[in-house]
């Protein structure tokens, strides 16, 4: 078994009156407890002035444990990435430790508050990661999150290319991804990876009337991550995450449900638009696929005309079963709000026997920057507890996990509290379509899966355009990536599910 303290966001200032009670109080119980080593993932300093690193330099003596310290974007303020070099080590690295590897990386980018690990760094930690590939324990540290995090009012401070990060670490079985920076301690499981972000070390920048915290992360042997979040209160917060065996997964029993999820067709008279790749598709989907409900994640339209809208019904009014479809950014330009009520009318509540599909309207006039507000949100929990005895289908347009090959802007500005509304609540299954990129995962007990682009030709897609297959079972989920042009089929995930229904 090893520990390890995880510390973040001290914002330590040059005031020569500086003084923390709750960094002192923090690294006094660190000291004491039985800490293999620590991880300190940045905002060491509050401006990166040389007053505050040179007052950094003693506080961080007082930690009596091996110590591995990473730069924050507070750090890299002022060229402070020279001094973070001079006077605390490298801004990337590698610490070994028995039976693992810790490899941090410098996610920030000078004078801006978003991260990105770019080009240069994302082949390094490639590097590093198939280096170290026979380790038990994979560590990953970097300052930016990777997750929308709840209770951090507007979700936009992440990494741009966080999608291709957080492929990254799944595809190397990478077991644990620390970071800090929004000042909220949050853990969350996705797929076998653990991402545990840290809290307000000493900072008075707490959210939500929140107090000062750290982690606590133990490694047991057997394969089990421990992770407490622990106020100087004495709260604590305890999550025990044990590795999936076995990985791969056979359906049991007979299909239940078989849901075609669409996206981005973005019908026009453009050129982007490839009318013969969505009429094979919907071919594929009434004679070989044979779907009980499809659904359309939004971007039915290129632009809110009624011309498109009128082109758009020509295709898929030729579908043969019921659907449901909900609005995307590009359906609502224009008079597009009105044309999508008219053509469409206003997405409803879908109940099959035991499951129920709930539409959630995340887009937003003029903007591909969506949002659920706080009253959608009262509104999804609602649903939750309500349809508790049935199998739950979240139907949105905007992702709430970032997608590989896009530019992570935080499209859906409070994604970090509908992620917690959606986990809180155990939705049995998510299904969004943004980002032009096909992508599945489990998050905690919720597989999210978001579909890539149908029928446009501005995609961000190597398999091309595509749709997804899903097949519910009583025990799993199953998912296909659908190439719509010749209806070859990838797997995209297969996630074991507690079904809670006796179907």
């Amino acid at each position: 078994m090893l520990r390890i303290a995880h510390i973040s966001d001290t914002h330590i200032t040059g005031d020569s009156a500086y003084k923390s009670y709750a960094y002192d109080l923090i690294t006094n119980e660190i000291n004491r407890l039985n800490f293999d080593f620590v991880i300190h993932t940045g905002d060491v300093t509050n401006q990166g002035l040389r007053e505050e690193y040179e007052r950094a330099t003693y506080e961080l003596k007082k930690i009596n444990k091996p110590l591995v310290v990473l730069p924050g974007n507070h750090d890299v303020r002022n060229v402070g990435y020279k001094l973070f070099e001079d006077l605390i080590g490298p801004l990337n690295g590698v610490y070994e430790f028995r039976g693992g590897v810790v490899i941090w990386v410098d996610s920030t980018i000078p004078d801006l508050s978003d991260g990105r690990v770019g080009g240069h760094k994302f082949r390094w930690l490639k590097k590093r990661l198939e280096e170290y590939s026979d380790r038990k324990f994979k560590i990953v540290a970097a300052h930016h999150h990777l997750i929308p995090l709840p209770d951090t009012g507007r979700e936009r401070n992440v990494l741009y290319n966080a999608g291709d990060i957080l492929g990254l670490l799944l595809l190397h079985d990478v077991n644990l991804y620390v970071c800090g920076h929004k000042h909220v301690p949050n853990i969350y499981r996705v797929e076998d990876l653990v991402v545990d972000n840290a809290g307000c070390t000493s900072c008075r920048k707490t959210r939500r009337g929140d107090v000062n915290s750290y982690n606590i992360i133990t490694l047991h042997d057997d394969g089990r991550i421990e992770v407490r979040i622990r106020r100087i209160t004495g709260e604590e917060v305890h999550k025990l995450h044990k590795p999936l065996r076995p990985k791969i997964f056979v359906p049991r029993g007979e299909r239940l449900l078989r849901i075609v999820q669409m996206s981005e067709s973005n019908v026009s008279d453009r050129m982007y638009f490839r009318r013969k790749v969505l009429e094979n598709a919907i071919r594929l989907i009434n004679e070989k696929l044979k779907p009980d409900l499809v659904i359309h994640n939004g971007d039915l339209v290129d632009m809110g005309i009624e011309r498109y809208y009128e082109k758009a019904m020509e295709f898929y009014e030729k579908i043969q079963t019921e659907k449901l479809i909900v609005p995307g950014h590009n359906d609502i330009t224009y008079l597009g709000y009105d044309l999508f009520l008219e053509y469409l009318g206003e997405p409803e509540i879908v109940e099959m026997n035991d499951f129920v599909f709930l539409p959630v309207i995340s887009a937003q006039y003029e903007t591909p920057i969506g949002v659920v507000g706080r009253i959608g949100q009262k509104h999804i929990a609602g649903w939750l507890e309500e349809y508790r005895e049935k199998f739950t289908v979240i139907v949105m347009h905007h992702n709430i996990v970032p997608i590989p090959r896009s530019r992570e802007l935080g499209f859906l500005e409070d994604a970090g509290d509908v992620l917690k509304v959606l986990t809180d609540g155990e939705a049995n299954l998510v299904l969004t379509g943004h980002g032009g990129n096909t992508f599945g995962l489990k998050i905690e007990k919720t597989p999210v899966v978001n579909a890539g682009s149908v029928s446009w030709e501005l995609h961000r897609n190597p398999f091309g355009n595509s749709f997804n297959l899903i097949d519910v079972y009583r025990d799993m989920i199953v998912a296909f990536e659908v190439q719509s042009t010749w209806g070859t089929r990838k797997l995209l995930g297969i996630w074991k599910i507690k079904a809670p229904f006796e179907g």
